[in-house]
C-alpha cells in the first residue's frame, strides 16, 4: 500500500492514517463497501459508506495519477529529456493539473508558431532576451540583424523580433508557476459570462434558457444548476460562454514572473508575456476554469440524484398484502392486476369506467367481485394519466370490507413494461400488465421493484443526461447497494435483479443463486450458498450476512448476524444455559451477556453491539413503517387550484434550487429553495427528502405553461 497516498487521504479527509490503511487493504482485497461498514468496523474504527466511498475515490484518483506520471517518465526516457531535475519535479507533483504543467513543455504538439520560428533559428535570439541581462542595454535591432536570412524566411530584423516573441510567449505560457497562479487567478477572481449567440436564429429551446441570454457572476460562485443550464445551453447553440479574470492582474502576475527590468529586452518580454496570455495562456485556463466548475457543477448534481435516490428506495413498504394493482386511462381503460402476498401475479382484467354510466356501474362491480374473490386488503392505483379520476371512482365503490386505496408513484413503471426484466418474468403478458404489476409490487416493496428499473426513468435527477455518466452510474450503483444491503435480502425470494447488488454477488453470481434455486428448491440455511457454482469463499464472506434465510434450520439466518459470528452467539447461549433461538428477542436474557467476555480479534466492541442489537431486534427492517396517504379530495386538475389554497403533498424529486411537490393534479409544483422554510436554506436536502409527505400553500398558479408555485413556509 503507497504510504504517502495513505497520508495525503487522511490529510485530505481528516481521518486517521490507521484509518485509511485499513480501508485501502480491505478494498485491495476484494472487501465492498456495505460489507466493511457493517462488518469491519474495528478495523475501520467506525467508518461509515460515505467516508469509505471517499477513501475509494481519492485512492482511485491518485493510482490513476500514478499512471500517467508512469506513462510521462517513460515518454520522456524514450525521447532521451529525463534529466534527474525534471524527475523529481514529476515524482513530487501530487495533482494531476500540476505534473500535466510540468510535462507541457515536453509534450509532443502540433506545430504551432513558436515551432515555425525555432524552424527559422530564432531560439537563440529569443534566449538572449529572455535572458534580460543587466550588464549593458542588449542593442536588439543589431542582435536581431544577425539572425536575418531570406531563405529561413526571415527578411527584416522585425521579422526576428516577431519570431523571437513568439518562442518567449510559448515559454511563459508553459512555465509551471505561471500556470498554477493564473489557474489560480481564475478560480478565484474568474467572471463567468454568457451571451445570446450571435449570427443565428433564435431556436425553440431559446425561451427556455432565456434567464442566461446575458448573465454574468464568479465562476467560484455560480449555482450547480445554474452552470449546468448554460452548459447545455452553449451546446445547443443558443448562447456562448466566457471566463476571465481581471487582465491586469493577469499582467501582473506575468510582469512578476518574467520582467527583470524596463530596458528594450524586458519591453519585448512584456510584449510577449501579453501575446501569450492572450493567445495562449487566457483560452487554455479558460476550459479548465470552465471543465473545474462543470466537474463541481456535476459532483453536486450526482449527489442530489444520489440522495433522492435513496430515499426513494427507502421508502417505507406496505409488506406483505394481497393487492388489486390499477394502472389508469381513459382511452384505453385501467389495466388490473391482482397480487398475492408474496407478489405473484394472479389475475388480471380491464375495466372502462370513463365510456359511459352503464359501463361505470359494470367496472365497479367487476372491481368489487375481484376483491371479494381474492380477498384483496389494498388497491393501488398509478398516479399517471386518470389517476386522480381512477382514486375517486375506486373511492366511491361500497367494499364488503374497508379495502383503502393508495395511490402509487408510477413513474418509470413503463420503462419497466418493455424491458428484458419484465419480458422475462412476465412473457406471456402484455406491457399494460406488466406496468399493473409493478405499480402494485412498488407499494408492497419499493426497493424490490425499483431495482429492476433504470434510476434515470424515475425522475428525480437533476440534469442526469448532462453529467459524467460513468461517474453516475458508480454513484447510483454505491446508493442501490448501500440500500440493498442496508435492508438485507430474503435469498428464497429475491429476484436475480435485487440479488445482484448483494454485497459481492452481481448479476452472474445472482443469476447462479436464482437457477441453483429453481432446479434445487429453497435455500435451507446460508450454508447451503456454498453449493452453489462458482460462489466461492470470498463471495459467500461478502454477502452471507445481507442475505436472510427465513424459517431456516438455523434461526441466525434470518438476521444480520454473520456467520463468522455464529460462534459467539453460540457461546453465549451456552453461557446462559439456553438454546440459540432462546436468545432472540428475549431482552431478559440479553441483558445478563457481558460483552467484553466474548472480545476478540474479530468481534470487538462494535462488532459485539451489533450482534446483541440484532439479537434483540431479529431481522429488523429499517425502513420506516408505512403510512397511507391522500390529496385532498376535490383537487385534480391543475385549474382546480387557488392561491393560498394549503394541500398535502407529496416530495418527488429535489434539486439544487427547490423541490418539486406532487399535490394531485398531474403537475408537480416548485417549492423553491426560498419557500422551503422561514430563514436562510443553503442545501434543501436539508430540509426535505424525496417521498417526504408535506404540506404547502399554493402562492402562483401559471396555466398557460402549467407552472405552479408553492411554499412550505410557516
Amino acid at each position: 500500500m503507497e504510504s504517502s497516498h495513505v497520508a495525503q487521504i487522511a490529510q485530505e479527509l481528516s481521518l486517521k492514517e490507521s484509518q485509511v490503511r485499513a480501508v485501502a487493504e480491505l478494498l485491495d482485497s476484494g472487501a465492498t463497501l456495505p460489507f466493511i461498514a457493517r462488518y469491519r468496523k474495528e478495523a475501520t474504527e467506525g467508518l461509515d459508506e460515505v467516508a469509505i466511498a471517499r477513501i475509494r475515490d481519492l485512492l482511485t484518483r491518485l493510482r490513476q495519477l500514478d499512471e500517467r506520471r508512469e506513462a510521462i517518465l517513460q515518454s520522456l526516457s524514450k525521447r532521451d529529456l529525463l534529466a534527474d531535475e525534471l524527475r523529481e519535479k514529476l515524482l513530487g507533483a501530487r495533482t494531476l493539473a500540476e505534473l500535466e504543467d510540468i510535462y507541457l513543455p515536453f509534450r509532443p504538439k502540433r506545430r504551432t508558431r513558436a515551432t515555425v520560428a525555432r524552424e527559422k533559428g530564432l531560439e537563440n535570439l529569443a534566449k538572449k532576451i529572455f535572458a534580460q541581462e543587466r550588464h549593458g542595454d542588449l542593442d536588439l535591432d543589431k542582435e536581431a540583424a544577425l539572425f536575418v536570412n531570406a531563405d529561413l524566411g526571415v527578411e527584416s530584423a522585425d521579422d526576428a523580433l516577431a519570431g523571437a516573441r513568439d518562442i518567449m510567449a510559448e515559454w511563459i505560457s508553459e512555465d509551471a508557476e505561471c500556470r498554477a497562479r493564473t489557474r489560480g487567478l481564475f478560480e478565484a477572481e474568474g467572471v463567468l459570462k454568457s451571451k445570446a449567440a450571435t449570427g443565428k436564429e433564435p431556436g425553440p429551446d431559446a425561451e427556455k434558457f432565456k434567464d442566461y441570454l446575458d448573465w454574468s457572476g464568479p465562476i467560484g460562485r455560480v449555482s450547480s444548476h445554474g452552470l449546468l443550464a448554460m452548459l447545455r445551453a452553449a451546446k445547443a447553440g443558443v448562447i456562448s460562454l466566457h471566463v476571465a479574470p481581471p487582465e491586469e492582474i493577469a499582467h501582473d502576475i506575468l510582469d512578476e514572473l518574467f520582467l527583470k527590468g524596463d530596458g528594450p529586452a524586458s519591453q519585448q518580454v512584456r510584449t510577449a508575456a501579453r501575446d501569450g496570455y492572450r493567445r495562449l495562456l487566457a483560452p487554455s485556463m479558460e476550459s479548465e476554469a470552465l471543465a473545474s466548475a462543470r466537474a463541481r457543477a456535476e459532483e453536486k448534481a450526482i449527489a442530489v440524484f444520489s440522495d433522492n435516490l435513496r430515499q426513494i428506495l427507502l421508502d417505507p413498504p406496505l409488506g406483505q398484502k394481497a393487492v388489486l394493482a390499477v394502472d389508469p386511462g381513459f382511452r384505453t381503460g385501467c389495466k388490473l392486476a391482482v397480487l398475492d402476498r408474496l407478489g405473484r401475479l394472479v389475475k388480471n382484467d380491464v375495466i372502462y369506467p370513463y365510456e359511459s354510466q352503464s359501463k361505470a356501474e359494470k367496472a365497479a362491480k367487476m372491481v368489487k367481485d375481484i376483491c371479494d374473490q381474492f380477498e384483496i386488503e389494498v388497491v393501488a392505483v398509478g398516479n399517471g394519466t386518470a389517476g386522480r379520476e381512477t382514486e375517486a371512482f375506486l373511492r366511491a365503490i361500497k367494499f364488503s370490507r374497508k379495502i383503502p386505496v393508495i395511490m402509487v408513484n408510477e413513474s418509470g413503471a413503463s420503462v419497466y413494461s418493455t424491458s428484458d426484466v419484465a419480458r422475462q418474468e412476465f412473457p406471456d403478458q402484455d406491457a399494460t400488465v406488466r406496468g399493473a404489476v409493478s405499480i402494485g409490487r412498488r407499494l408492497m416493496d419499493p426497493l424490490a421493484e425499483l431495482v429492476k428499473i433504470e434510476p434515470m426513468a424515475l425522475g428525480v435527477g437533476q440534469y442526469q443526461h448532462d453529467v459524467d455518466q460513468s461517474a453516475l452510474k458508480k454513484a447510483l450503483d454505491d446508493a442501490i447497494s448501500v440500500c440493498v444491503n442496508l435492508v438485507g435480502v430474503d435469498v428464497n425470494a429475491a429476484s436475480r435483479e435485487l440479488l445482484a447488488y448483494v454485497s459481492g454477488l452481481g448479476p452472474k453470481l445472482s443469476e447462479a443463486i436464482v437457477r441453483y434455486r429453481n432446479e434445487h428448491g429453497l435455500f435451507s440455511s446460508r450454508e447451503d450458498l456454498k453449493n452453489v457454482p462458482r460462489l466461492g469463499p470470498k463471495a459467500f464472506e461478502q454477502a452471507a450476512g445481507f442475505l436472510r434465510i427465513r424459517q431456516g434450520v438455523n434461526p441466525l439466518d434470518s438476521t444480520a448476524v454473520h456467520p463468522e459470528s455464529y460462534a459467539i452467539v453460540e457461546r453465549m447461549a451456552a453461557d446462559l444455559g439456553v438454546p440459540v433461538p432462546k436468545l432472540l428477542q428475549n431482552s431478559d436474557l440479553l441483558k445478563r451477556i457481558d460483552p467484553k467476555k466474548y472480545l476478540g480479534a474479530k468481534a470487538g466492541d462494535a462488532t459485539l453491539a451489533d450482534i446483541l442489537d440484532e439479537l434483540a431486534r431479529p431481522g429488523r427492517d429499517p425502513r420506516p413503517e408505512f403510512e397511507a396517504f391522500s390529496f385532498m379530495s376535490g383537487i385534480e386538475m391543475i385549474e382546480d387550484l387557488q392561491v393560498g389554497m394549503k394541500l398535502p403533498g407529496i416530495v418527488t424529486n429535489v434539486t439544487a434550487f427547490g423541490a418539486f411537490v406532487d399535490v394531485g393534479v398531474h403537475q408537480d409544483g416548485l417549492v423553491h429553495i426560498s419557500q422551503l422554510k422561514d430563514g436562510f436554506v443553503r442545501n434543501p436536502l436539508d430540509v426535505v427528502k424525496a417521498r417526504q409527505k408535506v404540506m404547502v400553500k399554493v402562492l402562483d398558479v401559471d396555466l398557460e405553461r402549467k407552472r405552479i408555485s408553492l411554499s412550505m413556509k410557516e
